[in-house]
């Protein structure tokens, strides 16, 4: 089987993480850190906003069962991509709404499923999302993964907090 990877982030990784380990496809989904300058940073210094990280999902894949279109989707509906900096209640850099890509098809693609939500009308601001070419991912500490199985906590997902 060939598996894919994306990038996906939309503010606090909790819950971007369990979201997408919910749809049929994803093989895994792991809480890190990407879009920044330092290597192999912590939390503590992400969270400080000097990194330039942001808390980023990796997604791995099947294309056969799950399109990069359909985690597009996901990723736009699991939060609101119009704020800059922020989502619900968490404030700052490391909370910015970002796709990581890959290659120029996912290029493409982030920029097309942007650019359809943006004319849409759906939200009453512009999109903010950045896409930009992925870089390093640093693995989050494992007290990050998985943290809302091992809280037991619900997936009410991002826009519940909006």
């Amino acid at each position: 089987m060939a598996t894919e990877k994306g990038y996906f982030a939309a503010g606090c990784f909790w819950g971007v993480e369990a979201t997408f380990r919910r749809i049929d496809g994803v093989l895994d989904a792991v809480s890190g850190y990407a879009g920044g300058t330092t290597q192999n940073p912590t939390y503590e210094q992400v969270c400080s906003g000097t990194t330039g990280h942001t808390e980023t999902v990796e997604v791995t894949y099947d294309p056969a069962k799950v399109s990069y279109d359909d985690l597009l989707s996901a990723f736009f509906d699991l939060h609101d991509p119009t704020q800059v900096d922020r989502q619900g209640p968490d404030i700052g850099t490391q909370y910015r709404s970002a796709i990581f890509t890959t290659s120029p098809a996912q290029a493409a693609a982030a920029e097309a499923a942007k650019a359809r939500l943006d004319a849409s009308g759906q939200f009453p601001r512009p999109i903010a999302t950045q896409i930009a070419a992925a870089g390093p991912f640093w693995r989050a500490e494992e007290y990050h993964q998985r943290y809302e199985e091992k809280r037991a906590i619900s997936g009410r997902g991002l826009r519940g907090w909006l």
